[in-house]
């Protein structure tokens, strides 16, 4: 079976796009392997630190390899990982992928941060797809009724295509997530557009496959145009969460259910078809 480098590879040779899809739990986790199944397309599944804090990632690790045993080309990533401690963790809990997150940080304490985990990941011998972030875009995946301060929303707070070349030289990192009009959460008012030509410049420049964060809330025809211009992983989280949030819902308004596996079945169903969804539409670009 590929490993994710060798699919990131593929789809990028490809223009096409892989779906990262956020879980917070052994359900959550089980639609997004119901959909890889379904669709027969390579999916990300992710663990953000405060998730991994409630499901950790051996416990994901093992139920990944079960499912991979069985064929399914799912991928397990350490979402936003903020220390090189917490990627030493990552790296010995077996992820294929880390985002080093340190789009917050001044760009050469980023650069910084980012080399060491890098250094430190191919030393460990393990395949390991090491993604940095550069440009700020808000950190919370939730509905919000404003953008996040701060966040790089206008051409000229978005990534420059000069400061990508350089952190992409310099640290050695595998993917790079940049900021390109795109914010983590859901805006009530409206998502942000998504600057295609900056993501056209960027690829040009980067020398190595792009991510977007923060696709909850866009159009699915962004979506394509950005596959199209050279983002090849896309993260999608708030939308699985609310999704979610609402099924159980529904399903528990039901006050005299008490059996879990009727009242989380809905939900993981609804994930499911979304999940799936969203996966051919990035692979069909």
């Amino acid at each position: 079976m590929q490993t994710l480098r060798e699919v990131v590879e593929e789809y990028k040779q490809a223009n096409k796009g892989i779906g990262h899809f956020n879980f917070s739990d052994s359900n959550q986790l089980e639609a997004i392997a119901r959909a890889v199944k379904e669709t027969g397309i390579p999916a990300i599944a992710g663990l953000s630190e405060g998730e991994r804090g409630f499901f950790p990632l051996s416990h994901a690790r093992a139920i990944i390899d079960v499912h991979r045993a069985n064929g399914l080309p799912l991928f397990l990533n350490a979402d936003h990982t903020y220390s090189v401690e917490k990627v030493q963790r990552a790296i010995s809990a077996g992820v294929d992928s880390i985002v080093v997150d340190g789009a917050q940080l001044p760009f050469e304490e980023n650069l910084h941060m980012l080399t060491t985990c890098v250094k430190y990941a191919r030393a460990s011998g393990r395949d390991v797809l090491m993604e940095g972030e550069l440009g700020y875009i808000g950190t919370s995946s939730k509905v919000m009724d404003t953008l996040p301060e701060g966040a790089a929303a206008t051409q000229e707070m978005m990534t420059k295509p000069e400061d990508l070349k350089k952190l992409v030289e310099e640290s050695g990192a595998d993917l790079i997530a940049p900021a390109v009009g795109n914010i983590h959460g859901i805006v009530k008012s409206g998502q942000p557009k998504l600057s295609i030509d900056r993501i056209k410049e960027l690829a040009n420049a980067a020398g190595v496959p792009l991510v977007l964060h923060g696709g909850s809330g866009s159009p699915d025809e962004e979506f394509t145009a950005a596959i199209k211009a050279g983002i090849v992983i896309i993260h999608i989280n708030t939308d699985l969460r609310v999704l979610y949030r609402d099924a159980l819902k529904e399903s528990l308004s039901n006050g005299d259910e008490t059996t879990p596996y009727k009242f989380l079945t809905p939900a993981v169903e609804k994930m499911e078809a979304y999940v799936a969804s969203k996966m051919r539409l990035f692979a069909e670009v």
